[in-house]
Parts: structure tokens; C-alpha cells; sequence
């Protein structure tokens, strides 16, 4: 089993996220074998599994540390994570992800919708089995709806062309950030720390989350397909408006609208003048100040918690995702 070489750093960390991905698999139990081994293929093909390893990391912090515990949480965690990743692509119409074709390509919109919905129940059967109180059973749930929310505020914001930078954020803090507060929320609730350390540590997920959503789609702008492994700007075609677009669209509209408007008839030459207007109004740039904004609060609060190997391992791992290339 291969993880993302990010882990090599974290031999412990490594381990536990390998008996995550495991847990995870062997989760996955359906009589349609084509769609479980498609399910399969997806948990292992390259996601650099976050979320479990700040549930992990947050889960050290109690005095009620329970590692399979953590570790079935963990992976409940991140099968909420790859069903929100298929009902995507059926909503973006997505042919690829992570660098292989898309359960809903490959399947079509029917299947994937049963798949994605098959790790729901999964997510909560890990979750029911290991969870020590409602309380994180509820904490849960409240974050799936702002999640399912986001994702709709994305919705209603498709071919929205006075999108302000505020509907962007408010957007993100569900789609994206929620489930990074939710897994160091609920990693410190399990792990039997007070709820104003819980808070604490879902303020610091949320401010990560959101840093890392910015930095993502920055990404679209400064690197290539082959690297991100999926379509380069085909967010703008589906409607789909990031913060460097958004920034750049609010300095030079009447450069940018026309090409916008032209909606699903936009042509890669479209979309290149799209990338180099973006360039141009230094959206990148911009882009990158509100993550580092969002970088400097989480930093500053993982400070503040307790001298622990877990705390300089947040540290170091914060910098690291929320520098990086791809």
C-alpha cells in the first residue's frame, strides 16, 4: 500500500494512515463488484489523506486517547470526503479524478450517485460503531449539512458574474474548510478534551481549510494539467468562479465578461486569454494574500496549544500543504 510520499516524514503518522486506508477498504462490501472495485481504485488513487491525519494529530490532545478509535474515525472521515469527490464530478460532469477516469464517467451518473451514497452510510456505520457520544454524532451531522450547503451556495452561484469575494469565502468555508474543522473537532472531542480546547481545534481546521481551498485554486492558474491531474480551468466553463478570477474580473470586466458569457461554448483558446488576463491583473497574487491571511491565524493558534510531538508535527505539516506546488 503506497501512501503520498508527504507521509514519509511522519513514521507514526504513516502507519496509523495505512491502517486507516485499510479500515476503509475493507469497509467497502457490495454485491455489484465492478462499482466496489471502482470505489476501491478511487480510495487508492493518490489522495494525500489529509483530513485523517489532522483527526489523528488532534486525537493525541485527550486524556482518552483510544488509537482504533481515532483510526475508525479517521477513516469515516475520509470516506465523507470521497463521496462529497463523486457527487462532484457528477455535478461538474467531470471525466477525471486524481489522474484516472471518474466513477461517473466510467459508470455513468445513476451508479456514481449509489456509490457516493453508499459511503455516506458507510461514514456513518464507522462513526455509530466508535463514537462515544450524540455530541459527536451531532457534530457530524451539523457538518455534512454546512458541507451539502456549500455545495450548494456553489450551485447558486454558477455563471454568477458579480460574484463578490465574500460569497467565494462563505462558499469555501462549507465546500471545503468544514471538513478540515470537523476532523480536528471531532478528533479532540473524541480524544476527551475540554469543548473549549475542541473549539479551538476546529477554529484551527477551519482557518487551514480554508487557506487550502484559496491555494488550490490558485493552482489552476499556475500549473499544468499533468501536474494537478485534472482539467486546467474547467471550473470557469462549468460556471464555477475562484478567488484569482474573482479578483481579476472585479479590475477588468470588460475584458473578462465577454469571454465568460460564451458559458459552455468557451474554447481552449478562450479559456488560455481567460488564464493570461488572470496573470496580467496579478489574481494569482492577490489570491495568495487572502491564504496567507488564513495560514498566519492557524499557525498562531496552533501555538497556543500544549508542548506536545503532535503540536510540532501540526506546525510542520501546516506549512508544509499550505506551501505547496501541486
Amino acid at each position: 500500500m503506497k501512501l503520498h510520499p508527504l507521509w514519509a516524514e511522519y513514521p507514526t503518522l504513516q502507519t496509523e494512515l495505512k491502517a486507516t486506508r485499510t479500515l476503509m477498504e475493507s469497509s467497502i462490501k457490495l454485491t455489484n463488484k465492478e462499482v466496489e472495485q471502482a470505489i476501491l481504485t478511487m480510495i487508492e488513487s493518490g489522495g494525500k489523506l489529509l483530513r485523517p491525519a489532522y483527526q489523528l494529530l488532534f486525537a493525541t490532545f485527550g486524556p482518552d486517547q483510544n488509537r482504533d478509535k481515532a483510526i475508525a474515525i479517521a477513516a469515516s472521515i475520509e470516506l465523507l470526503h470521497t463521496a462529497t469527490l463523486i457527487h462532484d464530478d457528477i455535478v461538474d460532469e467531470a471525466e477525471v479524478r486524481r489522474g484516472t477516469s471518474s466513477i461517473r464517467a466510467h459508470f455513468g451518473n445513476a451508479t456514481a450517485v449509489y456509490a457516493g451514497d453508499y459511503l455516506f452510510v458507510s461514514c456513518f456505520k464507522l462513526m455509530s460503531a466508535y463514537a462515544s457520544s450524540l455530541k459527536s454524532l451531532q457534530l457530524h451531522s451539523n457538518s455534512m449539512e454546512k458541507i451539502l450547503n456549500g455545495e450548494l451556495g456553489q450551485m447558486d452561484h454558477r455563471y454568477h458574474y458579480t460574484i463578490t469575494v465574500e460569497e467565494y469565502l462563505e462558499t469555501i468555508s462549507g465546500k471545503t474548510a468544514e471538513l478540515f474543522a470537523l476532523s480536528c473537532g471531532i478528533g479532540a472531542i473524541e480524544s476527551g478534551t475540554s469543548e473549549r480546547f475542541a473549539k479551538k481545534a476546529s477554529d484551527i481546521g477551519m482557518a487551514i481549510g480554508m487557506a487550502f481551498q484559496i491555494i488550490d485554486d490558485s493552482l489552476d492558474y499556475s500549473q499544468k494539467e499533468q501536474v494537478l491531474g485534472k482539467p486546467v480551468l474547467n471550473d470557469v466553463k462549468q460556471g464555477v468562479y475562484s478567488l484569482p478570477l474573482i479578483i481579476s474580473l472585479n479590475q477588468a470586466p470588460e475584458r473578462l465578461l465577454p469571454l465568460l458569457m460564451k458559458q459552455n461554448a468557451m474554447t481552449i483558446e478562450d479559456q488560455q486569454q481567460i488564464w493570461e488576463i488572470v496573470q496580467e491583473q496579478n489574481g494569482v497574487k492577490q489570491a495568495y494574500s487572502y491564504a496567507e491571511q488564513y495560514t498566519k491565524k492557524a499557525l498562531k493558534l496552533i501555538a497556543s496549544l500544549p508542548e506536545t510531538p503532535a503540536k510540532t508535527q501540526l506546525t510542520t505539516l501546516t506549512k508544509t500543504i499550505l506551501n505547496r506546488h501541486n
